[in-house]
């Protein structure tokens, strides 16, 4: 049988998608992306409505291939301020430390589940590719979206997500391993045991479903996209590889740890956000556990984390940074976008 042609089906020249990482890149990477013939992501998940919108303008006039506008579309749950002050018992220390007033802690999250408002800003422009993590957005919301044409893609973590985003009006799904960084997609399991390497879980979702599959998570050379490809994905999801890309925002503390000792030993945390998310270890992972069960739900945990960072980066320290990446990291390197894209397809 003639493998498909992901690439002529999203309409761009090669089976390769750059991951959305919101926090290190915005429409600039995927800009580039788009003009070396792969498919540029733009992360939509911390931005409103009128942010977005910027982006799709900057990717508008800057390319006229297919882009991708990615979302989160997790349950919302109220601000919890029982468990929130538990958890600034905890903090304590490091408020002290830094000189951090808890009367300057908020109650508003940090990242927005996709939502009618925002598809009201950028249905006119009918983006082509829209992404989400976490699932799919409620019924009527992903009609809208596919009512403008746009092919909706999705990321799995386990067979029984990939199965359940195909059975509920997905295009195509990322099969997200393990070994991924940044923010795991589940949303059937809260369960880490459940979460397998990409290339355990890419072959069982490629047998058992009928949509495209894009393999995501440890993909950092032409010889592990070649792999993929072989184990039965229509194309690749990188992210990791391009974080030291010149047109990534990624911050200089950021980039530090990347290229230091430290980047060889990454770890699933929840205390950035309260969801497992792969990053280096760093200070705070070390100090509260990677994963803390008194973690503020998603995304809430951002709010005291997010002055700590703040004050630590003021000293020039990573301590509550969120290192995002994936574990196969060494083979970042500082320079364009479009050389990286090169390398990976063998081009």
């Amino acid at each position: 049988m003639e493998k498909f042609d992901f690439a002529k089906w999203i309409g761009v020249d090669l089976p390769l998608i750059q991951a959305p990482m919101a926090g290190v890149q915005n429409s600039k990477l995927a800009l580039t992306i788009c003009k070396a013939g792969g498919l540029g992501s733009v992360p939509c998940g911390m931005l409103d409505a009128g942010a977005v919108v910027e982006e799709i303008k900057r990717m508008k006039e800057g390319t006229d291939k297919p882009y991708n506008l990615n979302f989160f579309c997790h349950t919302s749950y109220p601000f919890d301020a029982e468990r929130h002050q538990a958890w600034r018992i905890q903090l304590k220390p490091f408020f002290q430390r830094y000189g951090i007033d808890e009367s300057a802690l908020g109650n508003k999250a940090s990242r927005l589940p996709f939502s009618h408002e925002i598809a009201d800003a950028i249905e006119d422009f009918a983006p082509p590719i829209v992404s989400f993590h976490f699932g799919l957005p409620e019924p009527s919301l992903l009609a809208r979206v596919k009512g403008w044409g746009a092919k909706v893609l999705s990321s799995a973590t386990t067979l029984e997500e990939a199965q359940w985003l195909e059975d509920n009006g997905a295009d195509a799904v990322i099969v997200q391993g393990i070994e991924a960084g940044g923010h795991r997609g589940m949303f059937l399991t809260e369960s880490l045991d459940a979460q397998q390497p990409t290339m355990e879980l890419l072959p069982k979702v490629a047998d058992a479903i009928n949509l495209p599959v894009i393999a995501a998570g440890g993909l950092a050379t032409r010889d592990e996209v070649v792999q993929a490809l072989a184990f039965g994905a229509d194309a690749v999801q990188i992210g990791t590889a391009y974080l030291l890309s010149d047109e990534a925002s990624t911050s200089a503390l950021h980039r530090r740890a990347l290229t230091s000792e430290a980047a060889k030993n990454t770890a699933l945390t929840n205390v950035f956000s309260g969801r497992p998310a792969r990053g280096i270890i760093n200070g705070a992972m070390a100090a509260l556990d990677c994963i803390s069960e008194k973690a503020p739900v998603f995304p809430f945990a951002s709010i005291e984390m997010g002055l700590l960072r703040a004050a630590a980066e003021k000293e020039g320290r990573d301590d509550f940074t969120p290192l995002w990446s994936g574990v196969n990291n060494s083979h970042c390197e500082a320079i364009g976008a479009a050389a990286i894209t090169r390398k990976l397809m063998g081009i």
